[in-house]
């Protein structure tokens, strides 16, 4: 049921080769890499390994019935219904916290609750966007590369 577009799971490891998300900045290019996000900031989540954006839109998750979150677009080009807020209590998202994302178009939260699918992705557990926020729109990073910004070409002063 749904929209037919590819599903975003979740599961218990933090090491499993199939969760790893690129951070990137709006179809603008406003985000530099290496620059750090800062609260509020809007940002796209895309998938390293099928070049598809996390995405939400009015169709209901099948497991929870609430909003069905998906993967959609190609090589990180989708639409504007790709595009989340970072919620975080300080300045920058830092490496530990543990933060929240809102989609912008629809205002639903990133959440993951117990539901869990059948055959054929058993044990994978459903993300879907729920109204309010709560104990299940907390999300971490437990692993990654965090790049450091690029140094300034004007302020280089080796020979």
């Amino acid at each position: 049921t749904g929209s037919g577009q590819q599903s975003v799971t979740g599961v218990e490891a933090s090491d499993d080769a199939n969760s790893y998300w690129r951070i990137r900045g709006k179809s603008d290019g406003s985000c530099q890499r290496g620059t750090p996000v800062k609260c509020g900031q809007t940002i796209r989540l895309t998938h390293i390994n099928t070049g598809k954006n996390l995405h939400t839109h009015h169709f209901p998750s099948p497991l929870s019935n609430n909003q069905e979150v998906s993967a959609f677009g190609d090589d990180g080009e989708g639409d504007d219904l790709d595009i989340w807020i970072v919620q975080c209590s300080g300045t920058y998202w830092e490496r530990e916290d543990a933060v929240r994302f809102k989609h912008v178009g629809t205002e639903v939260f990133l959440s993951i609750t117990g539901e869990q699918y059948g055959h054929p992705i058993r044990g994978q557990r459903e993300v879907h966007g729920m109204p309010t926020a709560n104990h299940h729109n907390y999300w971490k990073a437990m692993e990654g590369v965090f790049i450091k910004p690029s140094i300034d070409p004007a302020k280089h002063d080796e020979l």
